[in-house]
């Protein structure tokens, strides 16, 4: 997924949306949603300890500014939530106003699967303490609207292996969580998909708006089928990357990196690019 810059370009995540609708003398009621999605990642699983979501309504300093949100604590696998798909984590009644900040609380219960097949615990120093603080831009409800906040979390980011570890150390030792969450927008709302063979070749695949002074990039991998879809991408002009990540079997091409300039995407819609031929 960009726990993303990827704040604003890549930081984490917000959207609005939906009218409501008055009936004749009451006010309409407004409504809070908060979602988690994620990109593909080199782990079988990823669980999150999720045990408590809170917005800000104040400003930054000021303490009695954070709102308890109505969730469950739970623990999460973000890799189900991928190409298009999202975990609704809040869906409640809610007053209008500005949010600042969203913050995540984590349990000491995050962990991943690897490749082996083996569990390893994520130390999660910040998200224990203060939790994942996520700071939002010209994020405001309005009456008789539903108000999404879309949490794209990267897990090729977030997870971090540490330095000095070697195999047969403590299981618990090897990986640090340190959450990159982007926040979407509803008024971010291209989409980049397709798809890519040979499915073996697993590239990482990269978006960079190239229409801009500063570029953005933005980052994904193609899941065990080949399918891969970029989704919060702000209008404009892309150039689309891929790169393998495994080598071809022998007596088979070589695979290689593949670019397509000039994929153009634009808000609410999705670009298709087809299959992308990596052999």
């Amino acid at each position: 997924m960009k726990f993303f810059r990827y704040l604003p370009s890549v930081a984490l995540l917000a959207s609005l949306a939906l009218a409501g609708c008055n009936n004749d003398n009451e006010s309409a009621e407004s409504r809070l949603q908060v979602r988690l999605m994620d990109a593909p990642g080199d782990f079988r699983s990823v669980f999150l300890d999720v045990r408590q979501i809170e917005v800000h309504l104040k400003e930054e300093k000021d303490p009695d500014g954070w709102q308890v949100l109505p969730f469950q604590a739970q623990t999460l696998n973000v890799l189900e939530y991928v190409n298009g798909k999202a975990a609704l984590l809040v869906n409640t009644d809610f007053a209008p106003g500005t949010l600042k900040e969203i913050r995540l609380v984590l349990g000491p219960d995050s962990y991943v699967v690897g490749k082996d097949g083996q569990r390893y615990d994520l130390k999660t120093p910040s998200g224990q303490t203060s939790g994942v603080k996520l700071k939002l831009d010209k994020c405001e409800v309005r009456e008789g609207e539903t108000f999404q906040l879309l949490l794209d979390f990267d897990v090729a980011k977030s997870i971090v292996e540490r330095g000095n570890w070697k195999p047969g150390n403590d299981k618990k030792e090897r990986y640090l969580l340190k959450p990159v969450i982007r926040v979407i927008t509803q008024d971010v709302q291209g989409t980049v998909r397709g798809l890519v063979t040979p499915t073996a070749a697993l590239p990482q695949i990269l978006a960079i708006r190239s229409s801009i002074t500063v570029a953005d990039t933005f980052s994904t991998a193609a899941d065990a089928s080949g399918a891969f879809q970029l989704s919060g991408l702000p209008s404009g002009t892309y150039r689309v990357e891929f790169f393998p990540t495994t080598t071809a079997p022998s007596g088979q091409n070589a695979y290689r990196n593949v670019v397509l300039p000039n994929v153009t995407v634009t808000n609410k819609q999705t670009t298709d690019v087809g299959t992308v031929r990596l052999q």
